[in-house]
């Protein structure tokens, strides 16, 4: 096996599973953002607008598809939409995505600080709490704690506030070489720093991932043919994720694949 790899690992969805989080922060911060909106829901009287404690099925559906943490809380706030056509949604996300942009009238930027300003606040207060929301998928943290011995480093690349991230791995007593956050620039971006003055050959570089439209755009990317892709059988998958990936050369990593020596990864 080449000496020293560097595995690079998405967090949501590869190494923790917070489902539970993303519906907490999203919804309260759709809420947030709707109470100090010139027109609360949008189109939708506000009276007719609401958003339950507890997730609806349409937000785990929606959840393969969303890519940045913004897009969350305005999939929250469009769930709150009796009228929602979640077919529409899940057929085209892209246009779907543009279209409650224009409908609420609200930035990236501001959608993305009302999230980022509700967990910061989450922390400070009841920072346990917050945590609780999380969980480590089975043998994660064991697995990570094993790389040392086998040679090879490990970093996280997240679309998640490097904050955020930082916070969850400290709890858990995990230290990457280096954590990479959303404010760091594009997935794509940081992998090709990554590999700039280093000799794949030396340094080989693999990118464990959950979203395959990630995946997909990675092995697009000019200059970044060297990068090892892995998509997780464990993480946020649509339907079919997982089929017809050795053509465009992203290998499939099940929980018994993870656990094994890194020189028995496919």
């Amino acid at each position: 096996m080449p000496e020293r790899p560097l595995l690079v690992f998405d967090f949501d969805g590869v190494l923790v599973d917070g489902m539970a989080e993303y519906w907490w922060s999203a919804r309260r911060a759709a809420l947030a953002l709707v109470a100090h909106s010139a027109a609360p829901a949008g189109s939708v009287a506000p009276a007719a607008w609401h958003l339950p404690e507890q997730a609806p099925p349409g937000f785990a559906l929606l959840r393969p598809l969303i890519h940045k943490g913004w897009e969350m809380v305005l999939m929250a706030a469009e769930l709150g939409r009796p009228d929602l056509d979640l077919d529409a949604a899940l057929a085209d996300y892209d246009t779907f995505l543009g279209a409650a942009l224009r409908r609420w009238g609200w930035t990236t930027a501001q959608l993305q600080q009302a999230l980022e300003g509700l967990r910061a606040e989450a922390i400070a207060t009841d920072p346990d709490a917050w945590l609780a929301l999380h969980r480590f998928y089975p043998g994660v943290e064991e697995r990570l704690d094993r790389l040392a011995a086998e040679g090879a480093d490990w970093a996280v690349l997240t679309t998640k506030g490097g904050a955020f991230a930082s916070r969850l791995l400290a709890a858990a007593g995990l230290t990457p070489l280096a954590l990479y956050g959303h404010e760091q620039g594009s997935k794509p971006s940081v992998l090709a720093r990554l590999l700039a003055g280093h000799d794949p050959a030396e340094r080989p570089l693999w990118f464990v991932e959950d979203r395959r439209p990630t995946l997909e755009l990675v092995r697009r990317t000019p200059g970044l043919e060297a990068v090892r892709c892995y998509l997780v059988s464990w993480g946020y998958l649509g339907p079919g994720d997982g089929e017809g990936l050795a053509p465009l050369g992203i290998r499939w990593l099940e929980p018994a694949g993870f656990a094994a020596p890194l020189a028995l990864w496919p």
